[in-house]
């Protein structure tokens, strides 16, 4: 089975349809590439699945160990390369996790396990990997 359907709707806007759930994500051109700008863009979307991806296996390796990650949040910021090609040259990924007295060890499984996720290990390694915990 395919793993999503994508609809090209005109005007550089594009529907993905998630084929298990039904579920959909609509995106659009960035502004600075002859878009619209009102959802993500492909490489949002790129630099966004790296802190989904983190954020959920931090979670699995959270049940696993015992300790809780609920409420942790992370901002997502995509660094367009300035020369050559067009693409993404940069992605900075800002941890914020709760009040939990994470011990050394839980954040080094923490830590561990954002950075081998697998979105993490699939990107170029071209592309910066600017990661920051605060806990």
């Amino acid at each position: 089975m395919a793993t999503s359907k994508i609809t090209y709707n005109g005007g550089l806007r594009t529907t993905s349809i998630h084929e298990r759930s039904g579920n959909q994500i609509i995106t659009d051109a960035p502004v600075d590439n002859k878009g619209k700008g009102e959802a993500f863009s492909p490489t949002d979307l790129l630099a966004t699945s790296l802190g989904n991806c983190m954020l959920t296996i931090v979670g699995i390796a959270a049940g696993e160990h015992g300790f809780n990650i609920d409420g942790t949040t992370c901002e997502i910021t995509k660094i367009m390369a300035v020369d050559g090609p067009r693409r993404v040259a940069e992605i900075v990924v800002d941890f914020h996790f709760p009040d939990n007295g994470y011990t050394d060890k839980t954040k080094a499984i923490i830590e561990r396990s954002a950075r081998t996720c697998p979105v993490a290990l699939s990107l170029h390694p071209d592309i910066k990997q600017t990661v920051s915990f605060n806990y």
